[in-house]
């Protein structure tokens, strides 16, 4: 996953916690497998490949799946959550650039953007144009959270909490009944929290700037991007959202992320917890709900 993981669980037995462990672990490969565009062999990497050839790329019912809520993310955000933005890595690498990506480039790749531009059923996927990307990494990550807490409880196992990149699945409360207890970075000092939760159920995921970002004569670029302007997004820092499942958690805070300044207002009417910081530093604190 591209990012320090965890999973801690308990029970019964050292061989099934050991059974479990590698089902979990075998899971989330499968998942990173297939969906990592970082993998040459991955599904990601043949579906984009194929991209304006006339080639239509099968997809199995887990990935319709994924497609789908990609759709829903899509309009519920008013089209910024948009799993074609990848492309937009070609200019804005967030890794040692210290200048900025020239306005033409941005704009000359626009086009390749937009997920109203994609064909797709249950069956097959194609991208019209050569050069459009699919990426999935603003989805699978919380996906495959929720899978292992899935395959958990199915095996019996009742306590615990698995961790993907920050990102967090509650299996169950503590054996005596209390929540685990999470901590939430505050942005302008990562070492430090802006707020503590109980979770004895659900999911608690996080986007923000303040580990990926870039300065560039003293501006600070956020690596979430604008789908429809190819820029970093204004107006948050960081967004913490408390949901059921850890996928939902996930795009809500990116969605939020995504909204800029009109984050806040969006969040609140989401009607699930929330904290968010915004890019002069206030803190909004609207994690009333704490699962004991």
């Amino acid at each position: 996953m591209g990012s320090p993981c965890s999973v801690q669980f308990f029970s019964e037995s050292q061989l099934k916690a050991e059974e479990v462990y590698s089902q979990i672990i075998g899971r989330i490969a499968g998942l990173e497998m297939r969906y990592s565009r970082y993998r040459k062999d991955s599904l990601i990497t043949e579906i984009n490949a194929c991209a304006g050839t006339g080639i239509r790329t099968p997809i199995d019912h887990e990935t319709f799946a994924l497609l789908q809520y990609a759709e829903q993310c899509y309009q519920e955000s008013g089209h910024l959550f948009d799993i074609t933005s990848g492309v937009l890595r070609r200019f804005w690498s967030f890794t040692n650039n210290l200048v900025l990506p020239n306005k033409k480039d941005i704009k000359n790749i626009l086009p390749l953007i937009g997920w109203g531009k994609v064909q797709w059923d249950s069956q097959t996927i194609y991208l019209p144009y050569v050069g459009m990307e699919l990426d999935f990494g603003g989805i699978v990550k919380e996906y495959a959270a929720d899978a292992a807490v899935g395959i958990c409880r199915q095996a019996g196992i009742l306590s615990g909490l698995v961790e993907l990149g920050g990102d967090i699945r509650v299996i169950g409360p503590l054996p005596d009944g209390s929540g685990w207890s999470i901590l939430i970075s505050d942005p302008s000092h990562p070492d430090k929290a802006a707020a503590e939760i109980k979770l004895a159920q659900g999911a608690v995921a996080s986007s923000g700037d303040y580990e990926r970002f870039q300065l560039i004569n003293g501006v600070r670029y956020s690596h979430i991007l604008n789908p429809k302007t190819g820029w970093p997004v204004t107006g948050m820092r960081a967004v913490s959202v408390v949901a059921e499942h850890c996928v939902v958690a996930g795009s809500v805070a990116t969605i939020a992320m995504l909204k800029g300044s009109n984050g806040k207002k969006w969040l609140q009417n989401t009607g699930l917890p929330f904290l968010c910081c915004q890019n002069d530093g206030r803190i909004f604190n609207c994690l009333q709900v704490v699962k004991k």
